[in-house]
């Protein structure tokens, strides 16, 4: 796929297939896809907990919040929950600030991610201090965001926005996912 392709099928996921685990090795390698990305004054504070054993994703699973947007929707069902995470991690000692290299980073993971089939979500609505002690994190690595992981499936449809303040996300009597997107001439901006 060219990066058009790979940005068209790059959606949010929130169901998959739970049947289908991933192997740890495949979560290394997306890990590995953001030793090579940008980094402010090239520091690299970020590090990634890769989780993806049955019992530490359902503890993991617990402390996330699923689809803000979608207010009747608690999320998904146990038979489509993502069989990987990737708690990314900002290592204080290093740099105070790291959300915009984690935004980098996720979004090379989930890249990664669609060229390999698989689909993904990137988390921020989640309990940082229940992470925290659930998985031993200690006190010098903030917790930015996670990544959930696996075979998609649902049906995620982008769609031009009808009007610039209709962007909502919804869900249609069959279950696909819309995904409102501003128009190219909505984003440009000419000033004078």
């Amino acid at each position: 796929m060219d990066l058009q392709e790979l940005l068209n099928v790059n959606r949010s996921y929130r169901r998959y297939r739970a049947d289908e685990p991933l192997n740890p090795r495949t979560l290394v390698e997306l890990v590995e896809l953001t030793r090579l990305c940008p980094s402010a004054m090239n520091r690299q504070p970020l590090r990634y907990l890769v989780v993806c054993e049955p019992e530490a994703n359902a503890r993991l699973f617990a402390r996330l919040t699923w689809a803000v947007g979608l207010k009747d929707w608690p999320g998904p069902d146990e038979n489509e929950r993502p069989t990987g995470y990737i708690v990314v991690l900002g290592d204080t000692r290093i740099a105070d600030q790291y959300t915009v290299d984690a935004g980098i980073a996720v979004q090379t993971i989930l890249l990664g991610a669609v060229e390999r089939g698989l689909g993904g979500c990137m988390i921020g609505s989640i309990d940082r201090d229940g992470i925290r002690r659930d998985f031993h994190i200690p006190q010098e690595y903030g917790i930015c965001l996670v990544v959930a992981l696996g075979v998609p499936d649902e049906v995620v449809v982008v769609e031009n926005a009808k009007t610039p303040d209709d962007v909502a996300y919804w869900r249609d009597e069959d279950g696909a996912h819309h995904v409102p997107k501003r128009t190219t001439s909505e984003l440009l901006v000419r000033f004078e």
